[in-house]
C-alpha cells in the first residue's frame, strides 16, 4: 500500500514558517501571500489531525507536535533538493546562488566575479543581499557569506578572513572634534550605529576601555554603506571595517581618527550545505573564492609593508 503523504506545497509552507516562526517571513521567502501560507498550514493541520503552531496576536510558536515534526520535514525537503541538484542533464548552464551582505557584495565580491566567469563561462551567479536566514539547500541557496564568531552545526563552514574595526569620519568633522592639544574629544561626537551589526560601538568601547560616551543617542542606519555615506557628509563618526572602508580612506572622503583600532571578533565565513563539494560547479566556485581570498591577503600584507617602510 503506497504511503499517504501531505501535499509538498503545504510541507514547504510549514518548514519555512517553522524556521522563521512567522507566516509573513515564510511568505516573503516563498514568494506567496501570508494568507496562502496560513491557509496551507491549516489544511496540513487538518490532514494530520494535530495543531502545529500556537497562534497568538503578536507571536507564533510551534506546538510540541510541530517542533517534533519540523526536523523530519526539513530533512526530507533537503534530501529532495540535494537529489535534484545531483541529477545529470539538467541543462549545460547552471546558476550558483550566493547570499551575502550588500556592502560586502558591492565592495569585495562583485569586483572579482568577472574572474570566475572567465574560468567557468557556462555557470551563472546570482547574488542575494536580503537579510534572511538561509536553510541549505531548501531555500535554493548554494553558498552564504556570513560574519560570525564561530561555526554552527548543520552546514559546512570555511573561514575566509578577519577584519579590523576603525573609527572614521570626514576631515571637516575631525577638525570639529579636535581639542587644543590635537586629540579627539569622542564625547562630543555623534556616533553612527549600524543596527544589524554584531560588533558596533558597544563592543569597541568595551574593548578599548573608553568610557563617558553616550551610546543611547546618535544616528542609526541599517547598512555599513549608509554609515560610510553619513560619515562622509559630516553627520558623525562611523565604526568602519577596514576591509570595506578602503575606497573612502584612499579618496580622502573619510579619515581615520586618532583612536584605537581593534581586531574584530567576528570573521567572514563561506557557508554551504554539507556535501556541496560533490558538485563540480560548487567546488569550482569555492576553490576560486579561496584563491581570491589568498590573493587579497597577500595584497593587504604587501600594502601594510609599504606603509611601515
Amino acid at each position: 500500500m503506497p504511503l499517504r503523504l501531505p501535499p509538498l506545497s503545504s510541507l514547504r509552507f510549514f518548514e519555512a514558517a517553522g524556521r522563521h516562526l512567522s507566516f509573513k517571513l515564510a511568505a516573503a521567502e516563498l514568494n506567496v501571500t501570508p494568507s496562502a501560507v496560513s491557509h496551507g498550514i491549516v489544511g496540513l493541520e487538518r490532514a494530520l489531525g494535530v495543531e502545529l503552531f500556537v497562534r497568538e496576536p503578536r507571536k507564533l510558536s510551534l506546538t510540541p507536535e510541530g517542533a517534533d515534526y519540523l526536523p523530519y520535514v526539513s530533512e526530507a525537503l533537503s534530501l529532495i533538493a540535494i537529489g535534484t541538484q545531483r541529477l545529470p542533464g539538467s541543462g549545460e548552464r547552471r546558476t550558483i546562488t550566493v547570499s551575502c551582505a550588500p556592502t560586502f557584495a558591492a565592495r569585495w565580491l562583485l569586483p572579482r566575479l568577472h574572474r570566475f566567469g572567465e574560468r567557468w563561462p557556462t555557470i551563472g551567479v546570482t547574488v542575494d543581499t536580503s537579510r534572511r536566514q538561509v536553510g541549505f539547500p531548501v531555500d535554493g541557496f548554494d553558498f552564504a557569506i556570513r560574519m560570525s564568531r564561530a561555526t554552527a552545526a548543520g552546514a559546512s563552514w570555511t573561514r575566509l578572513f578577519g577584519d579590523t574595526l576603525v573609527p572614521v569620519c570626514s576631515p571637516a568633522y575631525r577638525e570639529i572634534l579636535r581639542r587644543e592639544n590635537g586629540t579627539v574629544d569622542l564625547r562630543r561626537a555623534t556616533l553612527i550605529h549600524v543596527t544589524p551589526a554584531s560588533e558596533d560601538w558597544q563592543a569597541w568601547l568595551e574593548r578599548t576601555g573608553i568610557d563617558g560616551v553616550d551610546l543611547a543617542g546618535g544616528l542609526r542606519v541599517d547598512t555599513i554603506q549608509m554609515a560610510f555615506e553619513a560619515a562622509a557628509i559630516g553627520l558623525g563618526i562611523a565604526l568602519g571595517r577596514r576591509l570595506l572602508v578602503g575606497p573612502e580612506l584612499a579618496s580622502g572622503a573619510l579619515v581615520e581618527l586618532d583612536l584605537p583600532s581593534i581586531d574584530a571578533e567576528t570573521a567572514y565565513w563561506l557557508v554551504s550545505a554539507e556535501g556541496a563539494d560533490r558538485r563540480p560547479d560548487l567546488l569550482g566556485f569555492k576553490r576560486w573564492l579561496l584563491r581570491e581570498v589568498e590573493a587579497f591577503g597577500r595584497g593587504a600584507a604587501e600594502g601594510e609593508g609599504r606603509r611601515i617602510a
